[in-house]
């Protein structure tokens, strides 16, 4: 056995689920209720449709995390239940975040489909970047891919590289989008997503 590897060990997914939260919550506490209806890079989406499905996703993937059954049959319109979404958003993304932190969150399967339950957390948090990104690009703000992101882009890599043979036969992911050798580690991410990482609304 090699005992002189230097290869470092996985953060946990609650650490990696801090990092994103952090950057997420002060994106969807920008949104101005005028950009609700303004386009975002998943082209099926307006802002506010995007926010509700991001908001399932916080909310759906607490009750993985303890092994239990999500519901994506539908999505509740949380914008539109009052008007502190913003704040219950934080508040949910909190209650993911204890989630994935709880012991024996990462360990085994989890969902219907039986998935590494590692790899069902990696997706909440895939979503908790991504599509924070797209809110971000879609109001005019910064998303701040520095300073501790690393951890979240290194295990995100793999994941995409993961799901995408799937995804992009789902439609889930669209088919990569070229970047060009100067391209950061975060862009190379997002176009590995079917995303331009300069897409820009044209409202």
């Amino acid at each position: 056995m090699d005992t002189n590897s230097s290869e470092a060990p996985s953060r946990s997914l609650g650490d990696l689920l801090t990092v994103a939260r952090e950057r997420a919550v002060p994106v969807v506490r920008a949104i101005p209720d005028e950009a609700l209806a303004a386009p975002t890079p998943c082209a099926e989406y307006d802002v506010k449709a995007l926010v509700n499905h991001l908001f399932q996703v916080v909310v759906e993937f607490q009750k993985l995390a303890a092994k239990g059954e999500s519901d994506f049959s539908a999505t509740p319109d949380r914008v539109g239940a009052g008007p502190d979404w913003r704040e219950r958003f934080a508040e949910e993304t909190d209650k993911l975040v204890a989630a994935w932190s709880a012991p024996g969150a990462e360990e085994g399967a989890a969902g219907a489909w039986k998935m590494p339950a590692r790899l069902v957390g990696s997706m909440a948090l895939l979503d908790l970047t991504v599509h924070v990104w797209d809110l971000a690009r879609a109001t005019g703000q910064e998303y701040r891919a520095d300073g501790g992101v690393e951890p979240v882009l290194e295990q995100l890599t793999g994941t995409v590289a993961e799901l995408a043979p799937t995804a992009r036969k789902t439609g889930v992911f669209a088919e990569p989008v070229p970047v060009g050798e100067q391209a950061s580690p975060f862009e190379r991410l997002l176009a590995q997503t079917g995303r331009d990482p300069h897409w820009a609304s044209a409202v």
